[in-house]
């Protein structure tokens, strides 16, 4: 995993709470805490530390993940802007993850492991994706989509009816974009 995504969740925790608690973290999961953004770390370091918070917010690692990817898509928003400036709407931006997004990613972090997503649009306000990686991160997916949902002020619909966790070869996610419903 690469460090840049280590140092978002830094960033969501100590956003939430404050550098304190972050340490308090990293010394429950026996874990130095010294991400760089280049860095390629253990993608059990991360599962730990989303445990160790979760567990300390009484929540389960999944909601962790769907808590944490808005946070990251504000930060590569503000980061990478050219990003998403080359979508106007959630639609184009969604679609555009295998062909624009994970390319300019893989040209920053060269080494980096993204996942793969296949798409189906069933009907214009809908997109049925479906989601594959080893690590298995569906649910930080799902919180990715919610965040840019979020950027493009677009209200969405979220379901995953079919889960990696539950036997599935690939992860099912379907998307209701209300277009015209601007938040």
């Amino acid at each position: 995993m690469k460090g840049v995504v280590f140092n978002l969740l830094e960033e969501a925790v100590t956003a939430a709470h404050d550098e304190a608690y972050w340490d308090a973290i990293l010394r429950e999961a026996n874990l130095v805490g010294s991400y760089t953004s280049l860095g390629n770390y253990p993608d059990s370091e991360l599962v730990r530390l989303v445990e160790v918070y979760g567990r300390g917010r009484g929540l389960q690692p999944a909601e962790v993940l769907r808590w944490f990817g808005p946070h990251m898509i504000r930060a590569f928003a503000r980061r990478l802007p050219g990003l998403f400036a080359a979508h106007n709407n959630l639609r184009s931006f969604l679609l555009s993850l295998n062909t624009l997004i994970h390319p300019e990613v893989r040209k920053l972090y060269p080494d980096a492991h993204v996942p793969e997503f296949e798409f189906e649009e069933p009907a214009h306000d809908q997109l049925v994706i479906r989601y594959c990686s080893p690590r298995r991160l569906c649910a930080l997916a799902e919180g990715l989509m919610v965040g840019a949902a979020a950027h493009y002020h677009t209200p969405i619909d979220l379901t995953h009816p079919e889960c990696m966790h539950q036997g599935h070869a690939k992860c099912r996610l379907e998307v209701r974009i209300h277009e015209g419903a601007r938040r």
